[in-house]
């Protein structure tokens, strides 16, 4: 099989045009559409559907994309572990986890990462699926239970719990529950249990919606429920890493919380040598125990 070739398919497939694609190599139109002529003589198979808008992949177009994508994603791994055998540290690292801990904990801390290797790249990919890391859908993962998937390193990073929490303001203007039974006063901020979410935090809105709660604003994630809390709108069911980076949020019923959600730092076993994954990993674990230290100081001597 002629590497140029797929190359060249490749590009056309992910542009879905010829004359883009050309942009994209440094060849002419003709040129590009000569060799997919050519790899399509060679299969014996039509790649592409062709009309006034662009190209459409057919099905054995679709085939070949899949394959030429993980021939990219394999390539890619190996530029980068002979990059990382250097002493510098560059080039993109992909960091999957759920929007609610990307938003609100991992992202702000990233300009301590940036700072000490400014050509590092991040690509930041914030949902509450699980990425597939050995077809390397991402690179590095931190996720809210332990990875499942077969050749990963693993990494415990914390132990999050789901707890109850509102603004001094709002206390101020409607006294604090002081029995669960109280919620029927308020009104509950939280993740839809039908939301994808860990089973802990979603056990815990079960478990509080057995109270007569009359008033009720559900989101689809953490960042949202932040947001609602903030301005007022109630109590909210919120991660208790949150404390720390917002400090006018106030504990309401202690008794409360959820079971502890194990967060785990993940990646491929190819990669773990690579130099990208080892700064990343040093700086989410030098946060975590700056973070700890914070709240040990904070927790008032028993």
């Amino acid at each position: 099989m002629d590497w140029d070739k797929l190359r060249i398919f490749h590009a056309v497939a992910d542009a879905g045009s010829l004359t883009h694609a050309g942009e994209t190599l440094h060849l002419s139109q003709s040129a590009v559409s000569r060799q997919i002529r050519s790899l399509e003589e060679s299969l014996n198979a039509t790649l592409f559907h062709r009309h006034a808008r662009g190209l459409i992949l057919t099905e054995q177009g679709e085939f070949l994309f899949e394959a030429t994508s993980a021939m990219n994603h394999r390539l890619d791994a190996a530029v980068a572990r002979i990059r990382d055998s250097k002493e510098e540290v560059f080039g993109q690292l992909r960091v999957t986890t759920t929007i609610g801990f990307g938003t609100l904990w991992l992202a702000p801390r990233l300009p301590q990462l940036y700072k000490k290797y400014p050509e590092l790249k991040i690509d930041l990919m914030l949902e509450e699926r699980v990425l597939d890391l050995p077809m390397r859908e991402a690179d590095v993962a931190i996720r809210m239970k332990e990875p499942s998937q077969a050749d990963l390193v693993r990494k415990r990073l914390m132990g999050v719990k789901m707890r109850l929490y509102a603004t001094c303001d709002y206390l101020k203007s409607n006294p604090a529950p002081e029995t669960v039974e109280d919620l029927s006063r308020h009104r509950l901020i939280c993740q839809s249990i039908n939301t994808q979410q860990v089973s802990a935090g979603a056990m815990f809105v079960q478990s509080l919606l057995t109270h007569d709660v009359h008033s009720l604003l559900t989101v689809n994630n953490y960042f949202g429920v932040l947001q609602g809390v903030r301005n007022g709108l109630g109590i909210g069911v919120l991660p208790d890493y949150l404390t720390e980076d917002f400090p006018n949020l106030v504990r309401v019923l202690p008794d409360l919380e959820s079971r502890e959600v194990p967060v785990f730092l993940a990646y491929p076993e190819e990669l773990r040598n690579s130099r990208r994954i080892k700064v990343f990993r040093d700086f989410v674990t030098d946060e975590i125990m700056a973070h700890r230290k914070k709240l040990r100081e904070s927790t008032p001597a028993v």
